[in-house]
């Protein structure tokens, strides 16, 4: 499946129950041609809305943090370029926490995305996007601060954005992460190092 045809699969998608209550469905935003592909847990209620992911004051934190490396998810220059998808595609009720058998349903939409983009790095942010590319039960402490490989492709884990804006002291490790995923690249890259 190409990125429209799977776009049109996952919007009338309704594999379990999270699709009764949805208004949007939040496939994903940013350049089908980024190196980076930043993997969120699930939306909220504005990203339900809006039909984007990561919107809002944990949105604005991310670009900020994604700015501060040259990254946009509005960029089209591919090596600029960011884009964003969620292990979930429907928001969950209540932004309660997503189950096992909705990521393992929702699992072949970003499995696909991932596949399409074919990104030099993955980021996973917060516990459930990591535990879900992963294969993993471990806590997101145990996960961060070191590469891991996705099918080959170099993931780091490192904080959700709204875990960041209540624990504001949690902000230097998920900068370190940032800047580990960035020397994945380019350790990928060696060309391409500053």
């Amino acid at each position: 499946m190409d990125w429209d045809a799977l776009e049109r699969e996952a919007a009338q998608c309704r594999a379990c129950g999270l699709c009764a209550a949805r208004h949007n469905v939040v496939f994903g935003a940013g350049s089908r041609r980024a190196r980076w592909l930043v993997v969120g847990e699930a939306p909220g209620e504005q990203e339900d809305l809006q039909g984007a992911p990561f919107v809002g004051a944990a949105g604005q934190l991310l670009d900020a943090m994604l700015a501060a490396l040259h990254l946009s998810r509005q960029s089209n220059e591919a090596e600029h370029a960011v884009y964003i998808a969620n292990t979930l595609k429907c928001r969950p009720p209540g932004n309660r926490n997503p189950h096992p058998a909705e990521t393992a349903l929702c699992a072949p939409f970003l499995q696909r995305q991932i596949a399409l983009l074919a990104p030099a790095v993955i980021l996973a942010l917060g516990r459930f996007a990591a535990q879900a590319l992963l294969g993993s039960t471990d806590a997101i402490g145990r996960l961060r601060a070191r590469v891991h490989r996705w099918h080959g492709i170099p993931l780091v884990a490192s904080y959700h954005p709204a875990y960041l804006l209540r624990t504001p002291h949690a902000k230097a490790a998920a900068w370190s992460d940032l800047c580990l995923a960035l020397h994945a690249v380019h350790t990928q890259n060696p060309a391409e190092a500053p």
